[in-house]
């Protein structure tokens, strides 16, 4: 299903003007991010499939258009990006988007990047931490009152002592692990930093929505890069999802139907994945060393 039809970049002409009319000059500065990236690369206009790439080296721009795209359809991010005071008014006076008829973006339509996954391996860490120290207090905690019950130091004389007579009765008829448990809480899963990304994505797809992903395969081993692009050409083909990519992961670029902009060529263009230069410099690499790989 295709929500996000096309979106549409200023030329070098129209950034000028633009400047001149409201800044008093026609030379856009570097600091005024994102002003003067792409009409050096003379992209102009994005068409969208089911699928599409944005690929090209470190510093090409694929970021900067998804978070283009991101801000000018106001869809739900978690953490923040790179900006400046620009952004906002370059995306409302230089910037066009179709969508497809009155589809419009569906509620649930995201863009994840991977300071998203990232930052939610950190708090899933730091949660274990508190949740660890919660744990031993407890212990303690079911220890010292085991130990008092034995030897009947509570005497029952007020409603103050309410609560800790049911505390003792818990402490009576429960293991320490349940109790434990009880009180504070059970530690989340220790995935390793691939397996938490895989389900990252797993559990954050919907059906009917467009999805924008910076760079997925981070934190990905081959494996799992293999199994999450898998998982996009399935919500792609059954499930009525939309996808714009930034990548240099093989396992993503060669997915089937992908429609690739070459970011590194000026000006940008459309590729298959078997002519991109990262994808032949994998290919070098192979192909030096097919001796290796026996038969």
């Amino acid at each position: 299903m295709i929500y996000l039809k096309s979106y549409t970049i200023p030329t070098l002409e129209e950034e000028e003007d633009h400047a001149e009319r409201y800044w008093g000059h026609g030379n856009p500065h570097p600091r005024e991010y994102p002003y003067g990236i792409f009409p050096y690369k003379g992209l102009r206009r994005i068409e969208f499939s089911e699928v599409t790439i944005f690929c090209g080296g470190n510093g090409s721009g694929k970021s900067t258009l998804l978070n283009l795209i991101a801000e000018s359809l106001n869809l739900p991010r978690i953490t923040p990006f790179n900006t400046s005071l620009y952004f906002h008014e370059y995306i409302e006076r230089m910037c066009r988007w179709e969508t497809v008829g009155d589809r419009g973006i569906t509620p649930g339509s995201a863009i994840y990047t991977s300071d998203d996954v990232f930052y939610g391996l950190i708090d899933r860490r730091v949660e274990n931490f508190e949740t660890e120290k919660r744990r031993d207090e407890t212990a303690a905690d079911y220890i010292s009152e085991k130990a008092a019950a034995h030897r009947g130091e509570l005497a029952y004389r007020t409603l103050a002592d309410y609560d800790k007579l049911v505390k003792r009765l818990e402490v009576r008829h429960k293991t320490m692990s349940k109790y434990v448990t009880a009180h504070a809480g059970q530690l989340a899963t220790p995935d390793s930093n691939g397996q938490y990304a895989l389900n990252f994505f797993r559990t954050h797809f919907r059906d009917d929505c467009l999805f924008l992903l910076d760079e997925p395969e981070n934190s990905l081993s081959p494996k799992y890069q293999t199994e999450v692009a898998e998982l996009i050409e399935q919500y792609a083909r059954f499930f009525g999802c939309q996808f714009v990519i930034s990548t240099h992961s093989p396992f993503f670029l060669s997915m089937k139907g992908a429609l690739i902009y070459d970011l590194d060529s000026v000006p940008v263009s459309t590729k298959a994945w078997w002519e991109l230069e990262n994808m032949r410099a994998y290919f070098a690499l192979f192909e030096a060393n097919r001796g290796r790989f026996g038969d």
